[in-house]
């Protein structure tokens, strides 16, 4: 398996994906990891007593910036600027040396294709995160500055092209149902192309159920605050829906969890009320528990939205956008709410605060098609069935 950061702690939606894949894997074939690391080392000593690997390689990133002088370099090498930004020749070289002891490589996010040997006689098989050809292409749409949009347009292109020949290249490819579509669009054949899921903690599904009466007139939001189609999501809600919140009920308080916010995100709310930050939170239960609404306006992304499938598990009724329901296979109204037209949000989150029966049903739900559909060992246990037939 080749990866481009440390698949742990598994604290993000793709770290958590990344994890359980690679546990799940190791418990059952000989497996060995190769990542680049982007966060520093600290946590490496711990990963390796958690997990049983016959090789681990790993080298830390020397170009993980997003800069103009890194766009340039990724222009003059061909590749795009994320692939750019995870290039280690050592790693690669490292890697190159003992690839075809192995069956399978295992790429797990697009940008590990550039470490596959051209030499490589064995299986190649692509985790898609994400279709990340369309976060970009979605990002053209948005309200930032015509310069930024050009420049994302054209890093769109590149990384279709990469992407679409990363996809032509595998054996299988793993992908959420939504994403497999938007990659067949651009030319991976549907035949190599599997369904797989990013899934959250599934432990909650053996919690109590949610009680109406102990939650209090308040919403929560969890994600990463620094992430960019999160900070549009955030800001677009702080101006559009929020004032028309607290004009009908001025009780309601929002706690957004999620460490290092975007100061942007910092200076939109200072002149809001009832909005509180409250950094990093290790054990999430008593916020799921105090809160009645979990709210993911995302207006731009791709792949499952992890954060929507662990309020769903732990039976927090949802309101999100289409783009923060994409890939489930859930009925709005029933399983959570999708929000349509967007401006509608604010009368969805009120209904949902104050209507009790409609709240029960929704909670009751949203856990019902979470155990039936979206935990982690229906998941594996078919990505597992399609490797041992690719590799028989």
């Amino acid at each position: 398996m080749i990866t481009i950061e440390l698949p742990y702690p598994p604290t993000s939606g793709g770290r958590i994906k990344s994890w359980n894949m690679l546990k799940y894997l190791s418990e059952r074939h000989q497996t060995s990891l190769a990542c680049v690391i982007k966060y520093g080392t600290q946590d490496i000593e711990t990963f390796k007593k958690l997990i049983d690997l016959n090789y681990f390689f790993y080298q830390e990133a020397t170009h993980n910036v997003r800069s103009a002088g890194n766009l340039i370099k990724s222009y003059i090498a061909g590749i795009p600027i994320n692939v750019y930004r995870n290039k280690q020749p050592a790693l690669a070289r490292q890697i190159s040396q003992v690839a075809n002891d192995f069956d399978v490589i295992l790429l797990d996010h697009f940008e590990s294709a550039q470490f596959v040997p051209a030499s490589f006689k064995g299986k190649v098989v692509f985790h898609a995160h994400n279709a990340t050809y369309l976060m970009w292409e979605r990002f053209t749409r948005s309200d930032a500055a015509l310069s930024y949009r050009i420049a994302t347009a054209i890093e769109t292109s590149r990384i279709k092209r990469y992407e679409r020949d990363l996809c032509r290249r595998a054996d299988i490819v793993f992908a959420a149902p939504n994403d497999i579509e938007h990659l067949v669009a651009i030319g991976a054949e549907r035949s190599k192309c599997k369904v797989t899921y990013h899934l959250g903690d599934d432990s909650q599904l053996t919690l109590q159920d949610m009680v109406f009466k102990e939650t209090s007139k308040q919403l929560l939001y969890v994600g990463t605050l620094n992430w960019e189609a999160n900070i549009d999501g955030l800001l677009w809600f702080f101006e559009s829906i929020w004032p028309d919140v607290l004009e009908k009920d001025p009780d309601i308080v929002l706690k957004i969890v999620g460490k290092n916010p975007d100061p942007s995100l910092i200076e939109a709310a200072k002149d809001l009320r009832n909005i509180e930050f409250t950094g990093f939170v290790e054990d999430l239960e008593p916020l799921y528990k105090q809160s009645r609404v979990f709210i993911a306006p995302l207006r731009y992304g791709s792949g499952i939205k992890v954060k929507v499938l662990n309020a769903m598990c732990r039976g927090i009724p949802v309101v999100t956008t289409a783009i923060g329901a994409e890939g489930l296979d859930v009925q709005s109204g029933k399983h959570l709410t999708i929000s349509h037209p967007l401006i509608n949000m604010s009368n969805d989150i009120l209904n949902l605060i104050n209507n009790e029966a409609l709240w029960k049903t929704t909670s009751v739900q949203s856990r019902e098609i979470v155990k039936a559909k979206y935990t982690w060992k229906i998941v594996l246990d078919e990505m597992n069935k399609y490797l041992e037939e690719l590799t028989a």
